[in-house]
């Protein structure tokens, strides 16, 4: 039986990847900073008829990560799957934020996901396990007034690029899932006042009241988490998984112009038009 640890599963994408992990088989530890938004996650899992262990697990406490692995492997025997998928969304441009607001968003997108991995690697690699790590399309295009996010997730993706061809040295593979506009919780976790963030933005109000519209309607479209879900679970049964997995035709549309961009005038221009 594959033991499947998963972040962030009280919501969105991580609770419909532990849901649909444990129906294709999986032994799914789901986890969560907060056991008291384990309700949704519980009925989703009975709904479906499957069991899952639910456990806590803050991925920016060192004490709690290593608590949580040491317990999983005690229960369970091994981990034969990682998937990082904790993560919290954040609104802001440097010139309005300050520098502790950057290292939080750092701390818990990043940080978070390297301590997890490294945390889990002795054990993924007796497995000969994998690694699957949500990430964003805005970890390939950077958006604007996402910057501490983008910087994030960009950080991620070359963590996991350059760890890739090491991991797979010793039997691991790694793997990062890019979803585009995901209709979930995770948006009204960013817990934006539209009106009072742009009152606040002084010289930056027209920009952001104008990047705003747009990616409202972005998400007027968004892919459902389940949709999503989906991806990450194909992932883990694909006995050869490739290291780079949009999760929609929208989100390999978004990001194919910055792969191919190699002077970085494309993307650019792109994202200029979006403030106006």
């Amino acid at each position: 039986m594959t033991v499947t640890l998963i972040t962030g599963t009280s919501s969105g994408i991580g609770l419909e990847t532990a849901v649909q992990a444990a129906v294709a088989g999986h032994t799914v530890v789901a986890t969560m900073r907060d056991l008291g938004k384990a309700d949704a996650l519980r009925a989703a899992a009975a709904s479906a008829d499957v069991s899952i262990d639910i456990r806590r697990l803050d991925v920016t406490d060192a004490g709690s990560i290593a608590s949580c692995i040491a317990e999983v492997v005690a229960h369970h025997g091994s981990i034969d799957a990682l998937v990082n998928n904790a993560g919290a969304g954040h609104v802001g441009t440097i010139e309005l934020e300050s520098i502790d607001e950057v290292r939080s968003t750092m701390e818990v997108n990043f940080f978070g996901v390297v301590a997890m991995t490294k945390a889990a690697m002795p054990h993924l690699r007796a497995s000969a396990g994998r690694v699957v790590t949500v990430t964003s399309v805005g970890g390939v295009v950077g958006q604007p007034f996402n910057e501490a996010y983008c910087a994030a997730k960009f950080a991620v993706e070359g963590f996991m690029e350059a760890l890739a061809p090491v991991a797979g040295a010793v039997g691991v593979r790694v793997t990062v899932i890019e979803p585009g506009a995901v209709g979930s919780e995770f948006i009204s976790n960013v817990g934006i006042d539209v009106p009072a963030l742009i009152e606040a933005a002084g010289p930056y109000g027209t920009a952001l009241g104008n990047y705003l519209e747009r990616t409202a309607g972005a998400f007027s479209t968004a892919q459902t988490s389940a949709d999503a879900a989906a991806a990450i679970v194909a992932t883990l049964l694909a006995e050869s998984p490739a290291f780079r997995v949009q999760t929609s035709e929208t989100a390999r549309n978004f990001i194919a112009p910055k792969l191919a961009d190699l002077d970085g005038s494309a993307i650019i221009g792109a994202t200029s038009r979006w403030v106006g």
